[in-house]
């Protein structure tokens, strides 16, 4: 019975002794919540925003290009065009990407990217290899025609030869047959040579008509060929490789998505992917329509990264849009800001989220105090109040996100409540000689 007596003594003591260790720390916590100390130092006024890290510099991944010599004209895919059965050019054509490697890849120089969908040309090419084979038969065709017509007209030359040979022999045995009997026989030597004649002539004409008609069907065998190759050399840009070391970033459209397996792409804007130049980073922000008058190029900016805490880097404000711009989920204008990171991190990567302190303005050995700190009484002159129970009327200056400037009132490391204490409207007002200065500075 003794001994649970003492026991219970003991833990009733331990109760008491952890009660006031608690009530001190508490206490503790709650004095130094109460008031803060008159910092000095330097004093940055920035303004701030979320951003989005981009590159600088990047490669673009292009899409197979056509060849201005191939789309002057004519139908596409599929299509010919001429009187012959010739081609008339390849027509740009919207293309869609059959596969592509995930969007953040590190590539190599020449390693595989991306592939497009080839089937319409592949269709094409089979098309026109089909129309090659007709127009070189049909070349050899109009060859051989040609030889076998201008060979059957020269037999016939050669024959009015020897019917002219036949009359100048007749000729000239009637030399002394009867008048007209010799007139007969030179009539019939005219009408051979003048036959003669006529022979030479059409051969000359059919044969200039039947080259032409070769060089015309050459002219279009030509053509035939000429597109079998540039759509066999087309079709071998449709394998997509990396122009440049790099990782691997999609193509955003307009409206904010990325081109991805399956999208469409323009044949004016061929740009599937790009290689972001990672040396050279800038991060992309937006400000307010307020406060985009006090941004300009050439200050210093801190950025830190989401994706990498505790890191901060430096960076300058590169360029200030003019006109701006209502952000989704936004009724306000911003107005796009751009920043150049100081140096390299290999790192940093396109897309990573960042937060953007624009530094405005800097003030050496600023006096200043929390912003919550001040109050203000029915004539709006402010005042803090001191740990002593005193309320110090005050001069403010600059103001940032937390803090403000004080010009006049109050000394370093001066104790101040955060929080008014009640029935702290009777605490000694001092500092009275400022007011003047205060409304003279309004």
């Amino acid at each position: 019975m003794k001994r649970t007596l003492i026991i219970t003594g003991i833990i009733a003591a331990v109760i008491v002794i952890a009660l006031v260790i608690f009530n001190r720390v508490t206490s503790a916590k709650d004095n130094a919540s109460t008031f803060t100390e008159v910092k000095e130092g330097v004093f940055e006024i920035t303004v701030s925003n979320s951003g989005e890290l981009l590159a600088e510099k990047s490669f673009d991944i292009m899409g197979p290009e056509i060849s201005p010599g191939n789309d002057d004209h004519g139908p596409g895919p599929g299509g010919r065009g001429g009187s012959q059965g010739g081609h008339g050019g390849m027509r740009a054509m919207h293309f869609k990407i059959q596969d592509i490697v995930p969007e953040g890849t590190i590539v190599k120089k020449g390693d595989y990217v991306a592939q497009i969908d080839r089937t319409d040309y592949d269709n094409t090419l089979k098309d026109e290899l089909q129309n090659l084979t007709t127009l070189e038969a049909n070349l050899e065709m109009k060859i051989l025609d040609t030889a076998v017509i201008l060979t059957d007209l020269r037999d016939e030359i050669r024959n009015q030869k020897f019917v002219v040979e036949q009359a100048e022999i007749t000729l000239a045995e009637s030399k002394y047959e009867p008048p007209a009997t010799i007139r007969q026989a030179e009539i019939n030597l005219n009408k051979a040579l003048r036959e003669l004649e006529q022979q030479k002539m059409g051969y000359a004409l059919r044969q200039a008509q039947t080259l032409k008609d070769i060089r015309h069907q050459q002219q279009h065998y030509n053509e035939g060929k000429e597109l079998v190759a540039a759509l066999q050399e087309f079709l071998t840009k449709f394998t997509i490789t990396a122009p440049s070391d790099g990782i691997v970033i999609y193509k955003k459209e307009w409206n904010g998505t990325k081109r991805k397996t399956g999208s469409t792409v323009n044949p004016f804007d061929r740009i599937i992917a790009s290689i972001p130049d990672l040396s050279s980073m800038i991060s992309k922000t937006y400000v307010s329509e307020i406060e985009v008058n006090r941004v300009k190029t050439g200050q210093k900016v801190s950025i830190t990264v989401d994706a990498l805490p505790g890191k901060t880097f430096t960076g300058t404000v590169t360029g200030v849009a003019n006109i701006g711009e209502v952000l989704p989920n936004s009724d306000a204008k911003m107005f796009e800001v751009l920043a150049k990171i100081d140096g390299s991190d290999n790192s940093l990567r396109p897309a990573m989220t960042t937060w953007n302190r624009i530094i405005i303005k800097t003030i050496d050995d600023a006096i200043y105090i929390p912003a919550e700190c001040v109050n203000t009484g029915s004539d709006s002159i402010p005042y803090v109040i001191k740990k002593n129970k005193t309320r110090q009327i005050v001069v403010l200056g600059d103001l940032n996100e937390k803090n403000v400037v004080v010009r006049q009132g109050l000394e370093p490391g001066t104790s101040i409540y955060v929080v008014p204490p009640e029935e702290s409207s009777k605490f000694k007002l001092v500092g009275e000689n400022l007011i003047q200065v205060i409304r003279e500075g309004r």
